[in-house]
C-alpha cells in the first residue's frame, strides 16, 4: 500500500502543474495580447514648448490601443479638454497604435501651477492625460532645428492647399498641396557600407527556413498619416477630425512643385486634415475643412 501511494504522488503533482498551468493560459493578462480592435484610446501628455508669442504650448498625443480599428470620438463628454472650453482642437479622430503630439494647446503667460486635461471614453473604460509646466518636460517645438544649431538662413517652405468641390459620400475628391521651398537646407550626405553597416538577415544555405503560418500585423499595412514628397520637401496628410474609414491615395503624375491626394470619404459630415510641408529644419501647417454632402 506505501509502495503504491509513492507511485501516485508524482502523478498527483503532475496534474497539479498541469492544472495550474492551463488555469494560467485561460486567465492570461490582456496586456500580452495584440488587438485588431475593440480596445480603448489613452491621451497622453507629450511635453511643453515656448509659445513664439508669449504663454506655453502643451502638447498632447495618444494610444489607440488596437493594432487595425480605427477610431472616431466625437467632442463631448467622451472626448473632452478642461478647464475651459470642452472644445479645444482635439483629435475626434484616432489612427491605431501610438501617434505623438498630435494637437497642441496654448495657455497664456500666467499659467502657474494648474493642470491642463484631456479625457477620452471608449465604451465603458476612461482615461486621462493630465499636462503642466513640469521643468523636465519642456521640450523644443522644432527638435530637428534645435539640433543642428538652428534654421540657419533657412525659410520655411510655403504651402497652399485646395480641395475640389463638390465632394460626396463614396466619391473621390482630390486634394491639392502647392509647395514652394528655398532648397535650404543642402541634402544630407549618406554613408555608404563599411563599419557600423548590419549584416542582411538572409537565410543561410542549409538553414531553416522561416515559418509561414505565425499571424503577423504587417506595419507597412496599418494606418497612418500619408507622406508625400515634393522635390525635397515632405507633405504629411493628417486626420484630425471625422468619421474613420476615408481613404488618402497619392497621385503619381502630380504636377511640378505640388502634392496631389485621392481621398474617398466614408459618410457624409465634416473631416479635418492637417497638412504639413517640411524640409526638415522648417515647416509650415495649413489646417482644411472637406465637407462631405
Amino acid at each position: 500500500m506505501l509502495n503504491r501511494s509513492r507511485r501516485l504522488t508524482p502523478l498527483l503533482a503532475l496534474a497539479v502543474i498541469l492544472g495550474a498551468a492551463a488555469e494560467g493560459r485561460a486567465q492570461a493578462d490582456p496586456q500580452n495580447f495584440l488587438f485588431s480592435s475593440g480596445q480603448s484610446i489613452q491621451p497622453f501628455f507629450d511635453g511643453w514648448s515656448h509659445h513664439p508669442d508669449g504663454g506655453f504650448d502643451f502638447h498632447f498625443g495618444y494610444l489607440n490601443r488596437n493594432y487595425v480599428e480605427e477610431l472616431h470620438v466625437p467632442v463631448g463628454a467622451a472626448n473632452r479638454m478642461s478647464p475651459g472650453d470642452p472644445d479645444q482642437g482635439q483629435p475626434t479622430y484616432f489612427y491605431p497604435r501610438t501617434n505623438r503630439r498630435m494637437f497642441s494647446v496654448t495657455v497664456p503667460a500666467d499659467w502657474g501651477d494648474r493642470r491642463l486635461e484631456w479625457q477620452v471614453t471608449v465604451g465603458d473604460e476612461t482615461y486621462r492625460a493630465l499636462g503642466w509646466l513640469q521643468p523636465e518636460w519642456e521640450i523644443f517645438a522644432n527638435a530637428a532645428a534645435a539640433r543642428a544649431g538652428g534654421q540657419g538662413d533657412n525659410q520655411p517652405p510655403t504651402l497652399a492647399v485646395t480641395v475640389s468641390a463638390g465632394a460626396a459620400a463614396g466619391e473621390p475628391v482630390t486634394l491639392s498641396a502647392a509647395v514652394t521651398d528655398d532648397g535650404l537646407p543642402p541634402p544630407r550626405r549618406r554613408g555608404g557600407g563599411g563599419r557600423g553597416t548590419l549584416d542582411t538577415f538572409e537565410r543561410r544555405p542549409g538553414e531553416p527556413t522561416l515559418p509561414v503560418n505565425v499571424p503577423q500585423i504587417q506595419v507597412s499595412a496599418r494606418k497612418r498619416p500619408l507622406r508625400t514628397p515634393v522635390d525635397r520637401v515632405t507633405v504629411t496628410w493628417t486626420q484630425l477630425r471625422g468619421a474613420a474609414g476615408v481613404t488618402l491615395a497619392a497621385e503619381d503624375d502630380a504636377p511640378d512643385g505640388s502634392a496631389v491626394v485621392t481621398a474617398t470619404f466614408p459618410s457624409p459630415g465634416e473631416y479635418l486634415f492637417r497638412v504639413q510641408a517640411s524640409d526638415t529644419l522648417a515647416n509650415v501647417t495649413e489646417e482644411v475643412t472637406v465637407t462631405v454632402r
